[in-house]
């Protein structure tokens, strides 16, 4: 990180402006926000687009946090449409009454009953961490925290673990990256041009700013792997620039935004604990792999080969902590699934972590 360069601007299409943020620095659900879910693609109009679409879609412009009734809806004559109003009412709904994209975020997944798609989800998700990132002048970090709203396919080859944003990387593996341009090529069996993406490093991540939202750049997080006879894990890191260190840092920074609670965390080297008391997976494949260390059951070695990651975190006051567990690390853990994608869940540690106020 470079103390001294200026501050930049990234992901223009997460809607972030400070002028959102309310006096706790979360953001507000401006109507300027609204309008910009209104331009998404899944609720443009088309040429087909009945005259009650366009009306509907005219006056949410004019006015994103005007009430729609039933009956406004109903007249919509596509299906689709129907539902894609549904569901952006329903959410834009719940941010009003929640009064900040943050409170949004976290009353979605402590109620228990999520009523809205993953894009949804995703779209708070980068909005927040634009926020919390907005000081940040470390390209490492910026391109880390898109893992938690973007999936990465991983790529193991050659001794490297790299990270790559997985929509990205399918466009320029069916089309070359042109486009629909580039699936004529492709069925026609003409050659695709070949694209380079770019491995992040300190020689190219001043270019990561203007191309923020071409997810063009992948993201180091080789380690060295070896077995130990304790837990079978065992982790040495071989990169100065890792991006494990800088997803650790965005992680601190997620927690004590929209927790209030100071972390510590950071790549582990060995779970070696005959204490291990916690832990918290944060996706779906590491917390069943967590769960089965800790109880003890064997593990095949391809299940465990595709762990990306471990981490320790602390807490900085125990006396935030559990009494039980007080004092004690958590275990983090890291997983691509069978197919090589990692879909990471950050609301995983909002709401794992053995904190007192949620005994």
């Amino acid at each position: 990180m470079c103390d001294h360069c200026p501050m930049q601007d990234f992901w223009p299409s997460s809607g972030f402006s400070p002028r959102q943020r309310n006096p706790r620095g979360w953001l507000l659900p401006t109507d300027d926000y609204l309008r910009l879910l209104l331009a998404r693609p899944e609720l443009a109009l088309l040429p087909e687009s009945c005259a009650a679409e366009r009306e509907l879609h005219a006056s949410l412009q004019a006015a994103p946090s005007r009430p729609v009734p039933a009956d406004e809806l109903s007249a919509l004559q596509d299906e689709d449409a129907r539902e894609s109003y549904s569901l952006f009412l329903r959410f834009r709904d719940g941010l009003l009454a929640a009064g900040t994209l943050e409170a949004c975020y976290l009353a979605l997944f402590r109620s228990g009953a999520i009523s809205i798609p993953p894009l949804f989800i995703d779209l708070l998700a980068q909005a927040i961490l634009r926020n919390l990132l907005d000081d940040s002048r470390d390209a490492y970090e910026v391109r880390a925290a898109e893992m938690l709203f973007c999936p990465q396919r991983i790529s193991t080859q050659d001794g490297q673990v790299l990270a790559g944003d997985q929509g990205r990387l399918d466009l320029l593996s069916e089309t070359g990256g042109l486009g629909d341009f580039g699936r004529f090529l492709a069925e026609a069996k003409a050659p695709l041009p070949t694209l380079q993406l770019q491995v992040l490093s300190d020689g190219n991540a001043p270019d990561y700013w203007q191309a923020s939202e071409a997810r063009t750049f992948l993201l180091d997080l080789t380690h060295e792997v070896s077995h130990d006879l304790s837990h079978g894990l065992v982790f040495k890191m071989t990169r100065a620039r890792s991006g494990l260190t800088a997803l650790a840092r965005v992680l601190e920074k997620w927690v004590q935004h929209l927790l209030g609670v100071a972390v510590g965390i950071r790549p582990l080297q060995k779970i070696d604990d005959d204490a291990w008391r916690w832990h918290v997976g944060l996706d779906a494949e590491a917390t069943a792999l967590l769960n089965d260390l800790y109880e003890g059951r064997e593990v095949a070695p391809e299940r465990l080969g595709r762990l990306v990651s471990l981490f320790r975190l602390d807490f900085a006051d125990a006396r935030e902590m559990r009494a039980d567990v007080a004092d004690k690390p958590v275990y983090l853990g890291l997983m691509m699934n069978p197919g090589g994608v990692l879909r990471l869940k950050p609301q995983n540690l909002l709401l794992n972590l053995p904190l007192r106020a949620l005994m």
